[in-house]
């Protein structure tokens, strides 16, 4: 057991956070406020390979391992987290899911550029009555022989409005259950899909959330991912790999808020010292970092499990579990050691905390998280 960063780790760890000190802190809040999606950003993440970490390089991807897109995303989240998520969703759903079981074809089309974030891609499953029972999927893929039609509404679909590629679940045969659901690409601009209106979010403001409406939409047989009736597994396999993404965002969030709030109380004097030395914001410090310290060692051990072929569905589930829990708890703590400071945009930690929630409810709620992890306690 070796609880060191390689040196590549290290490298790609400190890459990511000097982008996010360099790049993603001078117009965050600005960003925030205007819920602006940082369209050049992304461009320049994808340069530094950001979009495909764990793409073969010969999908034009980066090559490295889910440690290093933990690493990643982490340092990310520390300072923008509508910017990672943006990472998270071409990384672990859609460059991820593609790479996995996309046929080689679709490889060549997509995934080559999606990897260097010359395309950008959106996961589309959630519907207006399809969130946690992913299998009330409302939205349908009639087979037309050559063809498949898509009749259907998609909720909360992030980078909604600026993606290339969709992957789209759908419904092709609703007496089989989930196992006549089925996953297909989608391309921006095919007739009869159109882009709702963005959403006004609490938190991660700067992403681009969109409604995904679909009339009639003729998508080719070769757009099609894997066999007839594979589209539920596909998206439960990919949402496993996802968690660990969304878990290291919520772990970055909380030590983003973390390092504001122990700078902040060495800073603050408050009865004649630095409020850092008063027991009621000391002990704030050291639960925050015995918990921050305790979610990255989960998030490691989940990306870890991946990375060596181990069974991660529990280990995702219970690092995203973890780690959004500690998120809420411990921005809610920093805006409290900022005090009225904390209250205001310009310190940060109020904006963090606003986006912390989200990561309770995103690529599964945490009950759903608790139900992946009882159910594998029982089965052993």
């Amino acid at each position: 057991m070796d609880f060191n960063l390689t040196e590549e780790h290290i490298m790609i760890r400190d890459a990511a956070r000097d982008f996010a000190q360099t790049e993603l802190l001078p117009g965050v809040i600005e960003r925030d406020n205007k819920q602006e999606f940082p369209q050049e950003l992304v461009r320049k993440m994808g340069d530094l390979g950001f979009m495909g970490i764990m793409v073969d390089p010969k999908y034009g991807g980066s090559g490295m391992d889910a440690i290093s897109y933990v690493l990643v995303m982490e340092e990310l989240s520390k300072i923008d987290a509508s910017a990672s998520v943006m990472v998270s969703v071409n990384n672990s759903l859609v460059c991820y899911g593609l790479e996995t079981y996309a046929s080689e074809a679709q490889k060549q089309k997509y995934l080559t550029k999606l990897a260097t974030g010359e395309f950008i891609g959106a996961f589309c499953l959630s519907e207006p009555e399809a969130g946690s029972d992913a299998t009330s999927q409302a939205t349908t893929a009639i087979d037309k022989g050559d063809h498949y039609l898509i009749n259907g509404t998609k909720n909360w679909i992030t980078n909604g409005g600026r993606s290339d590629v969709y992957l789209v679940i759908a419904q092709t045969d609703r007496e089989k259950g989930h196992k006549g659901i089925n996953a297909f690409i989608v391309e921006k601009g095919t007739p009869g899909f159109h882009i709702g209106p963005k959403e006004d979010k609490l938190g991660i403001r700067g992403s681009d959330t969109h409604t995904l409406q679909f009339n009639d939409v003729k998508v080719p047989k070769e757009n099609r991912i894997g066999e007839d009736g594979f589209g539920f597994k596909f998206a439960m396999k990919t949402l496993s790999g996802g968690r660990i993404g969304i878990a290291a965002q919520a772990l970055g969030i909380a030590a983003g808020a973390y390092e504001l709030s122990l700078k902040y109380s060495k800073e603050r004097k408050a009865f004649g010292t630095e409020i850092c030395n008063h027991q009621a914001i000391a002990f704030k410090l050291a639960d925050m970092h015995t918990d921050i310290e305790a979610a990255r060692m989960m998030v490691m051990k989940a990306a870890w499990d991946k990375d060596q072929g181990n069974n991660y569905d529990m280990s995702s589930a219970m690092a995203k579990l973890y780690a959004s829990k500690i998120a809420m708890e411990h921005t809610v703590e920093a805006v409290q050691i900022h005090g009225g400071n904390g209250f205001v945009k310009d310190y940060h930690v109020e904006r963090l905390m606003r986006d912390a929630k989200i990561t309770q409810i995103y690529e599964g709620t945490s009950e759903i998280q608790k139900i992946v992890i009882s159910r594998g306690i029982i089965k052993g």
